[in-house]
């Protein structure tokens, strides 16, 4: 998986690899000659006295340096570019391919081990590529020329090379076996700390309710330790590593100038020939050693890439239409034909052979128990799941079949959790509609019941939001979604249990202004109050996935016991608070 992630996302920078590869050659080239000129210095300068070759030699010498250097650096700032612009490009292809998942999909995978994927994945796949650029490229020109260059200084010399290269990658390649499936497993408890993390600051007002800061404080320390072990072997391992290339490096030295000084004594080898491939000796295994160093990013660059491949390559079980509909006159009909839906794996369907139709300005509420299935059926209207049977349709035309951005643009959802971005009230309202006035903004606020509070806040429309609306109550923060509905001017409106924490008498205010403000818009209520859906067009009782009645609110109370039971139990809560 990580040579095709590189091979599809580095190919876009092809000149920028190939000025990598023609600058890092340059530089190697010129690291490769320097040896040989200083063993000309002290062979034919210092040995015999001549001070012009001295400074003739190291004035060459030192425009050889300048060349490398400028190479050098030449070749890791094409190297940054490279690896920066695939980083970028593969965090823009996970979110895109994230933002085209279904709830499905994104359950799946869950949310903290996506923003991993994003982050620290993506950031181990461009560390290697970058490393790659400034190390792994130089060091197959520096061992291969190390090796020739050594050769053509003294020969006989050259039996130490056949062994302490073959030393040190044995040595490192045991170490590297070890480390790959730790990098896997670390990354796998990197999700676990990110997960238990974000479920802390998410849940805090229950943890402090519950007072459950002890046991929260015991989950995280679980499994920071857990990490904190793996990345303890991990690092150990890394550290043998360094130890073990200095002990090869530091013996292939001793071996040179010690059968190097029997040659010089035998008249067979300069003291600058000696020189020489000691350096070129160094230059072989410094290569070796970065080489080895890049194995050890790879495994762990290899698991990220393996995790970004799965995202990547998972497709979302809401196809995008083939030939999608994208002019459809607009009236805001919704019709369920026979419609049921399974989640993958269960026994038995969440919804069964729904059947209804919402008629352009009518209003349609659902009622029903717990987990009688009512925010599955509001999710399959704008198709975060899609239906295993039958057909949703919207003005006549099924939502499989609408261009996606037609079917969005057609329907203000409000959702049973109503999540507020980060920004001021103004921006949040403005989401559906960037171009909306102030006038419309406060107008929408007014129909929601907002506007007293947003007006008393700091700023008004310019009132900071925290991330998730944190910094508001769930019933302003109710408002404010409903609010940003309303901007929008949609066809559909999609209230999916929106009215939960608003108390009865501001219920009834915000129902009857948005029965005066929608106009001609087809409404759609999720509810578990009655007070709330008195006044639909349409009530449909669901029961386990069915429809098991419909009507008017008069009409139910006269035909459904189911219905009556929830109306009386309501009333008789009612009475006994009060």
């Amino acid at each position: 998986m990580l040579l095709s992630l590189l091979k599809r996302y580095v190919k876009p920078y092809w000149w920028l690899i190939a000025g990598v590869i023609v600058f890092q050659l340059a530089q190697s080239m010129a690291s490769l000659y320097l040896p040989t000129l200083n063993a000309d210095i002290i062979d034919n300068g210092v040995a015999t006295g001549d001070t012009e070759y001295i400074l003739t030699t190291g004035a060459w010498m030192l425009l050889i340096t300048l060349a490398q250097v400028a190479c050098s650096i030449t070749a890791v700032w094409f190297g940054a570019r490279v690896a920066m612009s695939v980083g970028r490009d593969l965090r823009r292809g996970v979110f895109r391919k994230v933002g085209s998942f279904s709830e499905r999909e994104v359950s799946k995978f869950g949310a903290p081990s996506l923003i991993t994927r994003t982050t620290n994945d993506v950031q181990q796949v461009q560390m290697l590529v970058l490393m790659t650029s400034t190390m792994l490229v130089s060091a197959p020109i520096l061992a291969i020329g190390g090796v020739i260059m050594a050769m053509q200084q003294d020969l006989e010399l050259s039996w130490l090379i056949a062994i302490s290269v073959p030393v040190l990658l044995i040595a490192v390649g045991l170490i590297v076996t070890r480390m790959v499936p730790l990098f896997r497993v670390m990354q796998k408890k990197i999700d676990r700390v990110n997960l238990v993390l974000r479920e802390q600051l998410t849940g805090i007002r229950v943890i402090r309710a519950f007072v459950r800061e002890p046991v929260e404080r015991k989950r995280f320390a679980v499994a920071n330790a857990e990490i904190t072990d793996v990345a303890t072997r991990a690092g150990r391992l890394m550290a043998l590593m360094f130890p073990v290339v200095m002990a090869v490096l530091n013996v292939s030295s001793v071996a040179v100038l010690w059968f190097g000084a029997f040659r010089i004594e035998d008249g067979n080898m300069q003291v600058g020939t000696l020189m020489a491939f000691l350096q070129y000796l160094m230059q072989i295994l410094m290569a070796v050693m970065m080489a080895t160093f890049m194995a050890v990013m790879i495994p762990r660059a290899s698991v990220s890439a393996d995790r970004i491949g799965e995202v990547l390559a998972t497709e979302s079980s809401v196809v995008p239409p083939t030939r999608p509909v994208a002019e459809v006159p607009l009236h805001g009909a919704i019709e369920f034909d026979d419609v049921s839906f399974a989640y993958p794996g269960a026994e038995a369907p969440v919804l069964r052979n729904l059947t209804f139709l919402t008629e352009p300005g009518t209003t349609t509420a659902v009622i029903g128990s717990t987990g009688a299935g009512k925010t599955t059926l509001v999710n399959l209207l704008p198709r975060l799941f899609d239906a295993t049977a039958g057909s949703v349709r919207v003005d006549g035309v099924d939502v499989r079949e609408l261009e996606p951005d037609a079917l969005w643009d057609r329907i203000g959802l409000v959702p049973q959790k109503p999540y507020l971005f980060s920004g001021t009230v103004a921006s949040n309202l403005r989401y559906g509609k960037p171009d909306a006035n102030d006038d419309e903004l406060w107008h929408a606020l007014e129909v929601a019941q907002a506007r007293a509070f947003v007006a008393a806040m700091p700023g008004g429309l310019d009132a900071p939001i925290a991330q998730g609306g944190t910094n508001v109550s769930g019933g302003q923060r109710q408002r404010l979604a409903i609010a940003r509905a309303l901007v929008k001017r949609p066809e559909i409106y999609v209230f999916d249990d929106s009215f939960s924490a608003l108390d009865v008498a501001t219920d009834g205010r915000l129902r009857r202004a948005l029965r005066a403000d929608i106009g001609d818009a087809s409404m759609f209520v999720v509810a578990q109050r009655v007070s709330s859906i008195v006044d639909a067009d349409q009530i449909l009782v669901l029961e386990h996935g069915e429809i098991i009645a419909r009507g008017t609110h008069e009409e139910l109370l006269a035909n459904s016991p189911t219905y009556e039971e929830i109306v009386s139990s309501q009333l008789s809560a009612e009475e006994a608070a009060a």
